[in-house]
């Protein structure tokens, strides 16, 4: 079993060695962890990865070839069970949603959660009203309410949430991930700006020509900086929660525009652009970069790209507090609007097929912020956006 997942492993791209196997072996034989599939998850992570860029290949390969495994012992053959499934967790049919009603806004939304955590004391399963898992009830886990504060469950289900009352981890981009077509690459170079900047070291070849033919056929060569991109771009990635349905699609982006564009920086957020960004996801609770310090370091003539779904509650575009992590002194349209103040020269790429973006309000509202210039996540998409940049140069 585990020598399959080993080569698997292998295969998905992380570079496990033979050795670091041995010592995964060895760990499981003196039960450093036994029974449990988050235990072994931790101890074949620490042993077989080597470098925190590979944890995503890893969680990958991981996630499809322990699928339905609920305890893990080295001697112990795969156990056919569906670990992930929350018992609890209840589907609704259509006509079921449709009579579920919203509460009334986000003051009233908020006013009776503050009522039932004083009146509930006890944890309730299913139901319209308590806080708890399986219901229709707006507060808690696992069930349906069109405008719900979600508690206590592993990921978004419906995406309707108003606030998320869990500690999520998210996972950065992976910037190697092998393109299988080259199309995003050539769509971005639309965007460029060449000049010779550094030091000479590369061959002018035909300035090397005239000065030999002029010196009497004594070679001589003329050196030149190379050519570069001199474009500036700077990302804005929304990661986590619907964000996690277009993964694919954003690592292909991520790791075209580290390869075309030498000026390059970016940062992530969560739903919509607030007070605080981060560069690392799995610091992002502790090492914040100010939004304010990224408008003071990075001049206006950078070109701005937003990737996001934009596919959220109204609240955390419109409302101060409006996050649905955490609560914001400012609406996040004025942080997006202050952004676009310093950098005039800024698109907004969304991942979501053009066609359903008038079912969302919060689509609706982002367009118009950004004045029409957002795009579809498609190479069409991407050549009129990069169209659009390369007009304002």
């Amino acid at each position: 079993m585990l020598i399959e997942f080993f080569l698997k492993l292998r295969q998905g791209g992380v570079p496990a060695s033979i050795k670091e196997f041995l010592m995964l072996i060895e760990a499981l034989e003196k039960q450093v962890a036994f029974g449990s599939v988050e235990e072994f998850y931790h101890l074949a992570r620490t042993c077989l990865v080597k470098d925190e860029k590979f944890f995503d290949r890893y969680d990958l390969v991981f996630a499809a070839y322990f699928k339905g495994v609920v305890g893990i012992d080295a001697a112990a053959a795969l156990i056919p069970e569906d670990w992930l499934r929350k018992l609890v967790e209840k589907n609704l049919s259509d006509e079921e949603k449709k009579l579920i009603e919203s509460l009334g806004g986000w003051e009233k939304l908020m006013e009776t959660l503050k009522k039932r955590l004083e009146e509930q004391k006890e944890r309730h399963q299913g139901g319209s009203k308590w806080i708890g898992t399986g219901g229709t009830s707006p507060f808690g886990a696992y069930g349906y309410n069109p405008e719900g504060i979600r508690i206590g469950q592993h990921e978004s289900r419906n995406r309707r949430a108003v606030k998320v009352w869990d500690q999520r981890e998210f996972k950065n981009l992976d910037d190697q991930v092998e393109l299988g077509t080259r199309n995003i690459k050539v769509a971005l170079r639309k965007l460029r700006k060449f000049a010779r900047t550094g030091a000479p070291e590369v061959l002018d070849m035909d300035d090397t020509i005239r000065s030999t033919a002029k010196n009497a056929g004594w070679l001589d060569l003329k050196m030149v900086p190379e050519r570069h991109n001199a474009v500036k771009v700077l990302l804005f990635f929304d990661i986590g929660g619907s964000m996690d349905d277009h993964i694919r699609v954003c690592e292909q982006l991520f790791s075209a525009t580290r390869t075309e564009f030498k000026h390059l920086e970016y940062f992530y957020f969560h739903n919509f652009l607030y007070e605080r960004v981060w560069k690392d996801n799995r610091r992002r609770a502790t090492e914040r970069v100010s939004t304010w310090d990224v408008f003071h370091t990075y001049p206006h003539d950078y070109k701005v790209i937003f990737i996001g779904d934009a596919t959220m509650s109204p609240y955390e575009i419109t409302y101060p507090g409006g996050s649905v992590e955490h609560s914001n002194e400012e609406p996040g349209a004025l942080w997006l609007q202050r952004a676009l103040d310093v950098y005039a020269n800024a698109i907004w790429l969304n991942p979501q097929p053009e066609a359903v973006w008038n079912y969302h309000e919060s689509i609706g509202i982002t367009r118009e912020l950004m004045g029409g210039r957002m795009f579809p996540l498609t190479l069409d998409g991407l050549e009129r956006g990069m169209r659009l940049l390369s007009r304002a140069q």
